[in-house]
């Protein structure tokens, strides 16, 4: 018989919330008219559209009209960063960011270097979290955008978002921030914390896959324009153009309207869950957690089980589901630059796992995962 899958990689992606599928059925099925037709069949799918765009945009505390809908996190960030860099070149070609950045951020820099552009990568302390001495030292004149994570997606750190766009805005830069990890999780204020671009992915709070978000300011002072990326017929007021995915834009408005619901509960009860996991596993010999004991999302736990293959950890768990780095980025066999940049050594990097938590787990599960552990590393201990 098959063990039952416990599934704690919801940083990955999360599941699907069965209300979420409700909302989105009928658009796969008897709604299926285009959102751009002007007949009764696609204005009705247009208001679907608009309520959906409503939804995401309460859940950020934004007008509608600043909500741009993508296929996802990644290519929000591709037209936020290429976008900035596209538009405001006369004014310069430098651009800031921070080395613990997911790879949708630093693909794209490194992109940019390549075409003339000179972008400075801010180092974290042994916590994770961003100096503001430091972002402060290193805006220039020509610096055009500073890019900082929200939450960062293997350690659950929170940057300080609000201080830093204030000092961003003092010297007349655009702040963005890669908010994917944050989003539905935790409650934002795009205008109280001072952001002008923000990037968010349906499937990281049980929304559906292939669709996401860009919050892009449309209020003075800092009212934000982007070159888009993709031309053709208009779309997205032009920043976008596309036949709009109308299925995976109403989910991502039902899974936005849930998470404001259930964004209190949710923090209470994965919190307390992550709580029992992390203090049980922590009460190994040799163990440690990565990040900020506090500052961070309720639901993240990294662990170093020093002197132990994680990979050789993981091998022996089957049936739960952890990771040893970003989904994004766990094909390749190097180090997780996120714990480098902590000060991790290599060895260290490569014995971390981290777990991360959903609204569907339960304390049962965790006790399973932490007996599975030990009994895993009792029985590599006796290996060696």
């Amino acid at each position: 018989m098959m063990e039952e899958t416990i599934y704690l990689d919801n940083n990955a992606t999360t599941k699907l919330d069965s209300n979420v599928l409700e909302a989105m059925l009928p658009y796969l099925t008897d709604s299926y008219a285009n959102a751009a037709s002007n007949h009764q069949f696609g204005i009705s799918v247009n208001d679907a559209v608009k309520e959906a765009r409503k939804k995401v945009a309460d859940l950020i505390s934004a007008d509608p009209f600043e909500i741009i809908f993508t296929s996802g996190a990644t290519e929000a960030i591709n037209l936020a960063i290429k976008g900035v860099a596209e538009n405001y070149v006369n004014k310069g070609k430098h651009i800031i960011s921070v080395q613990t950045e997911h790879s949708a951020v630093l693909d794209v820099l490194k992109y940019l270097e390549k075409n003339g552009y000179q972008i400075t990568y801010l180092p974290v302390n042994t916590e994770g979290l961003l100096e503001l001495k430091t972002l402060r030292e290193s805006l220039r004149k020509d610096t055009i955008l500073v890019t900082v994570m929200f939450a960062n997606n293997e350690i659950g750190v929170l940057q300080p978002v609000k201080d830093i766009a204030k000092i961003v805005r003092d010297m007349g830069a655009i702040f963005m921030t890669d908010a994917t990890q944050a989003v539905g999780k935790i409650p934002i204020d795009v205008n109280d914390l001072g952001i002008d671009l923000m990037s968010l992915s349906g499937h990281k709070f049980y929304g559906p896959k292939g669709i996401g978000a860009l919050y892009v300011r449309s209020k003075r002072p800092n009212k934000v324009s982007l070159s888009p990326l993709i031309h053709g017929g208009g779309h997205e007021r032009g920043y976008r153009s596309g036949t709009l995915n109308v299925p995976g834009i109403v989910g991502l408005g039902k899974a936005a309207e849930l998470a404001f619901q259930e964004m209190e509960n949710n923090s209470v009860k994965i919190k307390k869950l992550r709580d029992h996991l992390e203090s049980e596993l922590l009460k190994i010999k040799d163990t440690f957690l990565n990040g900020h004991k506090t500052n961070r999302l309720y639901n993240t736990s990294n662990i170093c089980f020093k002197g132990v293959d994680a990979d050789a950890i993981m091998t022996g768990m089957k049936n739960i589901a952890v990771s040893n780095g970003s989904a994004c980025t766990s094909t390749r066999i190097e180090p997780s630059h996120v714990l480098k940049a902590l000060g991790n050594s290599d060895d260290d990097a490569y014995s971390s796992i981290r777990f991360s938590l959903g609204k569907f787990n339960t304390e049962n599960e965790l006790d399973i995962t932490i007996d599975k552990i030990k009994g895993i590393l009792r029985y590599l201990t006796n290996l060696k």
